[in-house]
């Protein structure tokens, strides 16, 4: 028995910004982004399509949200905006992650009732909680069509995941032309980070066909175009291709979440500031070593993502990539020598997302 579910609605392709008006519907909205939105036109992009119906711009959304800041902010938008039924979130991850958490409605409007639901693990009674259209302006997060947002707590060294029923997005809309100004260093990171939802959701114990097929070929696209795409930024084809594989992987991981490699990645990022892209797919080959082999179908939909006949031609494979982009597959290299990395393997293996993981670990 399986399933595949994903409620989302999406709109790709050329100016499909300009849809936004029509998913409104009329209701009103706040529009929630990254500082460099406005210098880059984007706020006015939103304002000249949405006029009166865009009643609030949140524009200050750092990289990583964390409790310290997002808290204030919470509870600044329930108090000033509760009447307002949806919440329009552009920008990459952080800025959708932090949308997720502020379309959630607790019984106090306050940021302590949803961190509360967070750290047990709660679910949120029903209420007024707003709808949340996702706009991605960078090709990687796959946060537009699933239902989870990281929350950090960087002072408290631990990280949070959300995840309620209403908070997948209503509605994603994929437009590469918004992606054009993403600076390589974040064009690399929002990839890979792609990558690695692709390759998570196949040594996935809860894999499915449709999940199997999405990954695949969302791994073989950004294999051929991720190198290409850093060679030439401004390309909107490339872009496109980018943008739609990272939604393919995102629709992929969507049905089973994230395993050993985004385990790892967590402690990794709180504990030596590496980049959540970065962070999540160093370690991508040592990983695909200790999944093959565990099932004969998994490792076929490997193999087939590097179109060859051994387990270790694909390792060598998936190394030589990230080598040949600048990653260093070392764990070493981000402050992690082989002894810690060896404990934080075991840790990892022991986690949420580490527990899905194809393989135990001995």
């Amino acid at each position: 028995m399986w399933t595949y579910h994903n409620p989302v609605a999406i709109h790709a392709g050329p100016a499909s910004l300009e849809r936004l008006p029509a998913l409104l519907a009329g209701r009103d909205c706040l529009l929630v982004t990254f500082p460099e939105a406005g210098p880059l036109g984007l706020v006015d992009r939103v304002r000249a399509l949405l006029g009166r119906r865009l009643r609030g711009v949140v524009d200050g959304i750092a990289p990583h949200p964390d409790v310290r800041w997002l808290a204030p902010l919470y509870d600044r938008v329930h108090r000033d905006h509760a009447d307002v039924p949806c919440i329009v979130a552009l920008g990459g991850g952080s800025a959708i992650d932090s949308a997720k958490a502020l379309m959630c409605a607790t019984p106090s409007r306050s940021f302590a009732g949803l961190l509360g639901a967070l750290q047990l693990g709660l679910d949120l009674p029903a209420g007024p909680h707003k709808a949340l259209i996702a706009v991605p302006t960078t090709a990687g997060t796959g946060s537009e069509v699933t239902p989870w947002a990281t929350i950090w707590d960087q002072a408290g060294g631990r990280k949070h995941s959300l995840h309620q029923r209403w908070t997948w997005p209503e509605a994603a809309i994929i437009d590469a032309e918004l992606m054009r100004s993403l600076p390589a260093g974040a064009t690399l990171a929002s990839g890979l980070d792609a990558l690695s939802h692709a390759m998570e959701s196949l040594w996935n114990l809860h894999r499915n066909p449709v999940s199997t097929a999405l990954a695949v070929q969302a791994a073989r696209r950004i294999l051929a175009t991720l190198p290409a795409l850093m060679q030439d930024l401004d390309s909107l084809a490339l872009r496109a291709a980018m943008a739609e594989a990272a939604l393919t992987a995102g629709l992929a991981f969507s049905n089973t979440r994230t395993a050993l490699a985004h385990s790892l990645s967590y402690d990794i990022t709180l504990r030596h500031g590496v980049a959540h892209g970065i962070a999540c797919s160093f370690s991508l080959p040592q990983v695909l070593a200790l999944a093959l082999g565990a099932d004969a179908q998994v490792d076929a939909a490997l193999l087939s993502i590097f179109d060859v006949s051994t387990g270790e031609a694909a390792v060598r494979r998936l190394r030589a990539f990230l080598e040949g982009l600048g990653v260093v597959t070392d764990p070493a290299h981000y402050g992690v020598p082989p002894q810690e990395w060896q404990q934080l393997l075991h840790a990892a293996a022991s986690g949420p997302r580490g527990r899905n993981f194809i393989r135990a670990l001995e």
